[in-house]
Formats: C-alpha cells, structure tokens, sequence
C-alpha cells in the first residue's frame, strides 16, 4: 500500500482518545454485555456502573464474569479512536470515506468486482451483518465476503445442519440444562470462557473431555483427557461402546432418525482397546461416561472449541450427535445435543449474509429461490447476485495475489492476531493496495491499514443479538459515542451513497428490512420485533409470524430435514494434519483464560483484566519441563514448522505430559497454529500443531 514519507506509527497518537469523556449517560438503561455468545443482561447506571439483571435467563441468578464487571471501562479508555484516520493521520469523515470509494473504484475497474472483499465479525448486531452481506453483494458485487465466525463454530454448524437440517447453538433454552441429570462436555472450558454458563451444568455428574484439567474439568465428576486431535476417535469410541453393551434406545432409533445401520458396521473397527491407544483416555473411564450418559432420565452432549477447531472439526461434531442420537436424546424435553456458540453474536452473525456461502435467513446463495427472494427484497436482479467466495482463511491467504482480492473491508475483525499461521496473513493484508479497517481501538490489524473508521462500541449504540440459544436480544445504546465517532451502520451508509445506493443507518429500519429478506429461511425472524423483544426479554427463531411464540425448542416433533428424522452420518477418525517427529516432538494446543477475550483488542486495554494476565504464556507439564532443563519463570522459545515465539515458561501438573497449552489473546499463539482446514466447513486447525519448546539462554 502506498504511503506518506512519514510513518503511520509516528502520528497515530494523534487519533486516539486522551482522557476521553463520553456523553452523558442516560442510565440505568437495561443491556447486555459486550462480549461471549451467553449475552448476560446487565444495567449501565449513568456513572456507568455495571450492575447484572435477573431477567435475562442466561444469567438470571445475577452473575457476571470479571470481564463483564468491567465492560464499561472501555467506554473511558484512552486508547480509544475518535477520528478516522487517513495513512495514519486524522482526516475528516468526508476526506476519508471519498478516499475509499474512490480507491475502490479504481480497483474494481481495473480488476473486476471480486477484487474487493469484505471481513466481518461474530461480534456485529445482526443489522451490522446483515449490511456488510448487501453492501458486498450489490453495491460492491462481489463474492469475496465472509467472517471470524468461520474460526468458531463453522464445523458444528455443518455437522448440525447434515444431521438435523438446522444449526442453532442450543436447540434448547440454557434452563433445560439444570434439569439434565448428566452433561458430556466435550472441547470447552466454560469456567473461564464464559463462568456463568457453570451455573446451569449439573454438580453431580459432568463429564468433561479436554487434554487439560482445566477449571471446568477440576471439579467435574468424571474428567478424558486425550491426546490432542484424538477427540474423534474418542467420540467413536464411546458410540462403539454404547452398541456393544445394548445402551442404544432402539425404539427412538427406528422412530426418528435414519442410517444408523450403516454407522453400526462402521463402528466395528473402532473398538475401545485401540480408542484407549489413540487417545490416551483408559477404557473403564469411557465405560463410565458411556453408561452415565445412558443411564440418566434426562441428558445433554454439548461440544465446543476444542472438539471443532480441527481439519476433522465436522466429523467430530458428527461423531457426539451420533452418540446422542443413539442414545435417544435429541428432541427431548432436557435431553440434547448442543453446540457452545463462542463469539457474542456468533449465532447471529452466520444467520444474514456475512457468510461467504449464506443470504439472510441462513439461506444457501446457490438455491435459486431464495436469490430470487432476497433479489427482490433488495430490488436487484437475482441473476446479479454473485454466487459463494473463498472461506475465511482462504480469502485471507488470497490477499493481494494475481487472483485474490486487491482490497479488503475489515469489521469488528483482528485477524493479525486471530487467524491461523497469522505471520502469513499479516504479509498478505500488507500486500493489498487497500486495506480498511472499521474498529473502535487500533487494533494490530487497524495499524496496518491506510484508512482506519473510528466506530461506536457495544453501549453507544442499539442493536440486535442472538445468543447461543437462538434467542434474540436487544442490545441498547446507554451513552453518547465520542462527538466524530459514527456506527458501522453509518460507515456502510456512507460508503454505499458513494456507489449511488440508499441504505438506511438507523438500526430499526434496518431489522426491519432483514425480518424481510429472511421471511421464509431457516433462521425466520420475521414475527419479531423490537417491541417484542424487550416485552419478553428475548425471542427465539424461527419466529414466521408476529402472533407466532417463537420456537424454544425446534426439534420436539421432529427434525428439520425433508422426512422429519434425524441423520446418522458415518465417519472415520484420522491423525491430526500435522503430527509430532524428532525435530518437533511436543502438540500444542490453544485456547482462551478467564481475564481475556477473542484477540484481546478490548481486555488488553482494561486495566484491572490487564492485570490479572499481563502477558502471553506456556504451560508444561513439570514432567516435560524437567526434561527440557526449564523452570517457571524462564523465558522459553516455543518453535513450529511455521514460525516461532519466545514467552514466559509456566509450569502445571494439568496439562498432559505430551502437550503444551499457550492462550491466543496475543499474536504469538497463531503465528504457530495450522491452517489445515476442515473439507466440509473450512474451519483451520487451531487446536493441535507440533512444536518443540527451548529455554532461552
């Protein structure tokens, strides 16, 4: 990108907040928190006290999480921008949004449509999201949009909608959960990713499946900690058991689901002896999770990250619904399977057009009906709709070659510190000739950019969210933004008047016209309204019409696909993409800690969050340490086949032997991790990677 003598980096300053005083704040005004897919509703007071509410189901004895105390310092911090800025300079609004429509342009004239390309966020109101898919697709006409959403939940989606024709989060309300006798929690640390999640788990009997003994899997009754990457083989493991020892729940199988015969013959390979091998997980531990799951009145498998995040991600998830298929609980009242949404609005945020292969109301692009649909609402030719892009990573490894795109529109996105193998994409978000970002910080993303739109955060602004329930929120504005600080609402406005196109800014207009465009999808929104959300404190999709209740629980009378029953998928277990060796003898694993979120743009700037993890880490196993001459404290090189980080060595009897932990909240995590991805959902393999790890002399 082509640039001033001076550099960016000297006068950035110039742009961010400096003792920064938001307008007055209209309080107590009933929200909900800026960060994870629980959505706990909380109260800002006009001085900006943070209190929770009990209202709101996800947190309704009152909890919050230290990260969700402290949501309202962002509002104050100085690291806040408040002007656009124009090759690191501050400019004006009209300089800087006249800059890119021209610059965008040219690159398209020169290049063709799909030369820009539009990056979202799971963190984005549905209206945000739903913006970015129509500003790409018939203001800029390009296919080349998509989401970090991809990073989170791409593969249970997948495996959800081939197993039950629709993918929500929770096909159950997140009360259900107290009413199971047992819950198989497989690949998530709740505990720390989102504590008030913990308050609905029941104490007696979680079984939790991590290769960490984390704070979720401590106190849990029965803990599997197998080798990363073996979840899969574990899952069929556990399903081989339940055929051998007659746990199926035979009358549910003939009445409900279809293709179970043929996951019965593929399961006789996998016996657990040789699951036992693989994982590492002893067979009398996966008899006992087996015969619990099986035994209980009312049970739940739930996955999360650390089962999804893997090139074999959608064939994990398949294999913990077969189980729960074959044992009958899918469509009980407080039985279940269930997929732990990570990201604030990442059930939202795949629902309205931010996917690369997606139209509003989680419509396939490529079904010709619901172009036609989507067309019209939109008042374009259906013909002119551009089909699916590239995936996230791919898009993002195509930055700036001959056949990629030549400009990029990044919101509500860090993916210098978020995407895998990250050194990579770094160089190529530096190989564009544009690159802009919309962000409320300089992220390490936005300091790269030639152009960078100050944007209103979570409490400045009113907005729509969906939790990991289906559940649809209404987030509202509680302060005035800084005076030159616009919505992203009005950044895509400001953008597509500058095309000759007349998009509406204001936030209720906006779902307004995407109750429109999704009226007949899977994701149906159409029956709801502001109104209704804050009369009853939440409505859950599909929702086809104003006197329509909502659906709690979608899948009571039968599944989402053509014959009403449930599908038994066959799959097969399979290494992970990279194995260990000689030169790199150690799996690495990654994930979040209590004090942090996602890429760490916003609590890496809050002071007491700061604090708590000042830095990013490694933790050994003290077996693995003593073998490696290391001790906590020591700074320690950690190397991969794609890059390495030097961090701060800790040491820790949870975690395997075999094994190395390091949080992704800063950029070294990812500079590491894989981009092998998934065939079906195109999720990379953020959760196992070999590695060898050195002390630092």
């Amino acid at each position: 990108m082509t640039a001033p003598s001076t550099s960016p980096a000297i006068s950035l300053g110039i742009g961010l907040a400096t003792g920064l005083a938001v307008g007055p704040a209209t309080g107590p005004v009933a929200t909900h928190c800026p960060y994870c897919a629980l959505q706990c509703g909380m109260t800002i007071g006009a001085d900006l006290s943070i209190a929770p509410r009990t209202d709101i189901p996800a947190n309704a004895a009152g909890a919050l999480c230290q990260k969700g105390w402290t949501a309202a310092e962002l509002l104050t911090n100085g690291e806040r921008l408040t002007t656009p800025l124009l090759y690191g300079r501050p400019a004006s609004w009209e300089r800087a949004l006249d800059h890119v429509a021209a610059r965008l342009s040219a690159i398209r004239a020169e290049h063709g449509p799909d030369a820009v390309a539009v990056f979202g966020g799971g963190g984005l109101t549905n209206e945000k999201a739903y913006q970015l898919g129509k500003l790409a697709r018939v203001v800029l006409g390009t296919s080349q949009i998509d989401y970090n959403g991809r990073f989170c939940m791409s593969s249970a989606a997948a495996a959800s909608i081939r197993a039950f024709g629709m993918d929500r989060g929770l096909p159950f309300p997140i009360t259900d959960l107290a009413e199971a006798d047992v819950v198989l929690l497989a690949g998530a640390n709740v505990a720390e990713t989102m504590p008030p999640f913990v308050r609905h788990l029941p104490a007696e009997r979680l079984i939790v499946v991590d290769p960490r003994r984390t704070p979720t899997a401590r106190p849990a009754w029965l803990h599997l900690q197998p080798a990363p990457g073996t979840d899969l083989a574990l899952a069929l493991g556990l399903l081989h058991l339940a055929v051998a020892e007659g746990l199926v729940d035979e009358p549910y199988v003939a009445e409900r689901t279809a293709g179970f015969d043929e996951v019965r013959t593929s399961l006789a390979s996998w016996w657990p002896e040789r699951i036992e091998r693989i994982t590492g997980v002893p067979v009398p531990r996966m008899r006992q999770a087996v015969r619990a799951l099986a035994a209980a009145r009312r049970a739940v498998v739930l996955t999360g990250r650390g089962a999804e995040q893997h090139a074999k991600g959608t064939d994990t998830v398949t294999a913990y619904i077969n189980l729960a298929l074959a044992l009958g609980l899918p469509g009980r009242h407080g039985s279940g399977y269930g997929c732990l949404t990570g990201q604030g609005n990442g059930q939202g945020g795949r629902e309205h057009g931010q996917k690369a292969d997606q139209l509003p109301g989680y419509r396939s692009i490529d079904d010709p009906a619901a172009r036609e649909h989507v067309a019209a609402v939109w008042g374009v030719d259906p013909g002119d709709l551009p089909g699916a892009g590239r995936s996230a990573y791919e898009l993002l490894d195509a930055l700036g070659t001959p056949a990629g795109p030549r400009a990029l529109l990044v919101f509500g996105s860090n993916p210098v510190v978020s995407a895998p193998r990250s050194a990579h994409v770094t160089g190529r978000l530096g190989a564009l000739d544009l690159l802009v970002v919309a962000d409320v910080v300089l992220s390490e993303t936005a300091a790269l950019a030639e152009v960078v739109f100050p944007v209103t955060q979570w409490a400045e602004e009113t907005g729509t969210m969906t939790n990991l329930e289906g559940r649809v929120l209404l987030r509202r504005r509680a302060v005035a933004p800084p005076p030159d600080v616009r919505t992203d609402l009005e950044v895509v406005q400001g953008l597509a008047a500058r095309f000759g196109h007349r998009f509406a800014a204001d936030p209720r207009e906006v779902f307004d016209e995407l109750r429109r465009a999704g009226a007949g999808g899977p994701a149906d929104y159409s029956g709801i309204t502001y109104e209704r959300i804050e009369e009853e404190k939440g409505v859950f999709w599909p929702c086809p019409a104003p006197g329509h209740p909502g659906t709690p629980r979608p899948f009571l009378d039968g599944f989402a696909t053509p014959d009403g029953r449930a599908r038994f998928v066959p799959v097969e277990h399979r290494p992970p993409a990279e194995e260990t060796d000689d030169d790199y003898p150690v799996h690495l694993t990654t994930g979040r800690v209590l004090a942090h979120y996602q890429s760490g743009a916003q609590t890496r700037r809050i002071g007491p969050l700061a604090e708590a993890v000042p830095e990013p880490y490694v933790e050994l196993h003290p077996d693995l340490a003593e073998q490696l001459g290391i001790v906590a404290g020591d700074l320690v090189r950690v190397r991969g086949r794609r890059g390495e980080e030097q961090v701060v060595a800790r040491i820790s009897d949870a975690i395997r032997r075999d094994t190395v932990f390091m949080p992704f909240h800063w950029e070294g995590a990812n500079r590491l991790t894989n981009p092998a991805l998934d065939p079906t959902s195109r999720m990379p393999e953020f959760k196992v990677c070999a590695v060898r790890v050195e002390r630092v002399t």
